[in-house]
């Protein structure tokens, strides 16, 4: 996921530090998920692959060991690249909204938590099915935010304090031009952008003290702090709700990650 912090508007702090965690949170928290959903593309040796919002650069490298030696990586980024490339992995500064993409250069393309963030997310959707090869594959992984309930709470107050967190985070977001739901939508999305093939698998976590993805919401609390101030979270109610995401007793539901596959017709699909 990119950081999105140059864009004008976007919440994220362009802060190198909260940035440098942020990457860290997501990778350790939906890489488990987006890999082997992308091993199960059967990505091999010669593949031509572009993944948008590259971030802390894990995905790019996995892909860039699969498709080696012959195949190669494009990862970009809003921001340069914090990670180091390698043969067949090239990153680089690009704008997925508005800078030029190749058409119909890649086998397969990704971009995890980027889509949500842009208002533009359809126009985006679409520059990305043009620069499939005809046949290529499209993996989306987006969040729908609307269910991430609180399961275990020391009591009903701190249970409504994590309410309030995660629907100012969101409302944080759709301030910014985003739409936290979007992820049940990307399935339809797909299909009216011409692919076929779909294939969207929904993942539900479960977050607890010590978790990766309760760690991206701890986290949240500072890289998002100004803006959950402006959406009605006063100081001391994020100094409590950090205590209570650190409460070995506290659990509660992620929001559902959809990770959909999509492909390109071939000619002869249309025939």
């Amino acid at each position: 996921m990119q950081p999105l912090a140059s864009r004008p508007h976007h919440p994220f702090k362009n802060d190198p530090d909260l940035v440098r965690e942020q990457y860290r949170c997501l990778a350790a928290a939906y890489d488990p998920i987006t890999l082997p959903r992308l091993a199960a593309t059967g990505v091999t040796d010669g593949w031509r692959c572009l993944e948008v919002g590259s971030g802390a650069g894990t995905v790019a490298r996995w892909l860039a060991e699969r498709v080696a030696p012959t195949g190669s990586v494009l990862a970009t980024d809003l921001v340069p690249p914090t990670f180091d490339v390698r043969p067949g992995l090239t990153a680089i500064t690009h704008d997925i909204r508005h800078d030029p993409l190749p058409e119909a250069a890649f086998d397969l393309i990704v971009a995890r938590l980027v889509l949500q963030l842009l208002p533009e997310r359809r126009e985006v959707l679409g520059r990305l099915v043009r620069a499939l090869v005809p046949g290529g594959l499209l993996q989306i992984d987006e969040l729908d935010t609307s269910y991430e309930p609180p399961l275990l709470a020391p009591d009903g107050q701190s249970a409504r304090l994590y309410t309030k967190f995660t629907a100012a985070r969101s409302a944080a977001m759709r301030a910014a031009g985003g739409a936290p739901h979007w992820g049940r939508h990307v399935p339809a999305a797909l299909r009216a952008a011409g692919l076929v093939d779909l294939d969207p698998q929904p993942h539900i976590l479960l977050r607890n003290a010590g978790s990766a993805v309760l760690g991206l919401q701890l986290h949240h609390t500072h890289h998002l702090h100004d803006e959950l101030i402006a959406a009605g979270m006063t100081e001391r109610e994020l100094l409590r709700v950090r205590d209570l995401m650190r409460d070995p007793s506290f659990q509660a539901a992620s929001s559902v990650l959809y990770s959909v596959h999509g492909r390109r017709p071939r000619t002869r699909d249309a025939s």
